[in-house]
């Protein structure tokens, strides 16, 4: 059983470290993991944006779930580009879980980018624009995405000292995963 390892650790100085280990933690559970930096596309290509995106999509067809990691990445939010992966998954019927390593609320996340104020009973950023406020730790649509697709978002009581290399989180989806995909191929 494949998992798709979606998310911004892609971007760090030793992704690849990091990736492995995502990897060897899905193995002592049987599973099988996928990292977006296992394609092998030439950086230098005049199309490598795309080479990437289509050796995505193709690992992520292979695979029968995704984690992905949504910690906030470059802002208040998770990134952009994992958002994607984590709908094109549910999209599928596949089964899609997540965690963030930053257990605050979206809006209070906001709240440390830019002064939020109180304007006609909403709440608004900087820009007069309202910011979303239902107590989620992020968008509504992802964190509703994963209760309906798979399973609430996974988050530790404090933030770890090193938010991008500790894995516990990470690992407690990995267990659910095996748990679910287990018990679905048990039943077929």
């Amino acid at each position: 059983m494949n998992i798709y390892l979606a998310g911004p650790d892609v971007f760090l100085p030793d992704a690849r470290d990091v990736g492995r280990r995502k990897a060897e933690l899905c193995g002592r559970y049987g599973l099988t993991g996928l990292f977006p930096l296992d394609n092998a596309v030439a950086l230098a290509a005049h199309d490598a944006s795309l080479q990437i995106f289509r050796g995505n999509e193709a690992m992520m067809d292979r695979a029968d779930a995704i984690i992905a990691n949504l910690t906030p990445f470059r802002g208040p939010s998770a990134d952009a580009g994992t958002v994607y992966e984590l709908g094109y998954m549910a999209g599928r019927g596949k089964l899609v879980l997540g965690y963030s390593n930053d257990p605050a609320t979206y809006i209070d996340r906001v709240a440390r980018f830019e002064t939020i104020t109180s304007r006609d009973g909403l709440l608004v950023g900087a820009d007069g624009l309202a910011v979303e406020d239902f107590g989620l730790p992020d968008n509504l649509m992802l964190i509703h995405c994963l209760e309906l697709h798979g399973a609430p978002l996974v988050t530790p009581r404090t933030a770890p000292a090193d938010i991008w290399h500790d894995l516990t989180a990470f690992e407690s989806c990995v267990q659910i995963a095996a748990q679910r995909l287990l018990q679905k191929a048990a039943h077929q």
